[in-house]
């Protein structure tokens, strides 16, 4: 087991599995596209560990309080992360985190898309540690997010040689 997986099964918290669509949509781009040493991730939303979109659905501000948004993050870095699994065989393999770019699904009037996003953050510095999850990030407010997410982030990591 990779160090990453082992502080993953320490703070038991599982990797889910690839996200299917749901019925009639049709997603034409790879979650992970590799090239040379690094890969660029596609925006991610959260997951429930069996798979599908997590529950609640809606805006952060509104139908959800700043803490389910800051789950929803978190829960995204772990839909990452199991792509990222996925295609590197070794999340070991990550040298450093590179940058992260955070959209939270706004209420009118929220402004706190940086807090909510940290639930991203927090946990890639957690597995990674402060050197190598060190990432620059944005994290912006948007009227309106697929399937009635609350977040979606995408990133780009840096793999060892």
């Amino acid at each position: 087991m990779s160090n990453i997986e082992s502080r993953l099964a320490a703070l038991g918290l599982i990797l889910p599995p690839t996200f299917t669509p749901p019925p009639g949509v049709v997603l034409p781009f790879v979650n992970v596209r590799l090239i040379g040493n690094r890969a660029v991730i596609a925006g991610h939303g959260p997951q429930s560990p069996e798979g599908p979109l997590a529950k609640p659905l809606g805006k952060v501000g509104g139908e959800l309080t700043l803490e389910q948004g800051y789950f929803a993050a978190r829960l995204t870095a772990l839909s990452m992360l199991g792509n990222l699994a996925r295609a590197l065989g070794d999340l070991d393999r990550i040298s450093h985190w590179v940058r992260i770019f955070g959209m939270v699904n706004s209420a009118p009037g929220f402004v706190q898309q940086p807090a909510v996003i940290n639930g991203f953050s927090d946990l890639i510095l957690e597995l990674w540690g402060p050197e190598a999850g060190a990432h620059a990030r944005s994290a912006v407010g948007m009227a309106e997010l697929p399937f009635g997410m609350p977040v979606e982030i995408e990133g780009e990591v840096r793999i060892a040689d």
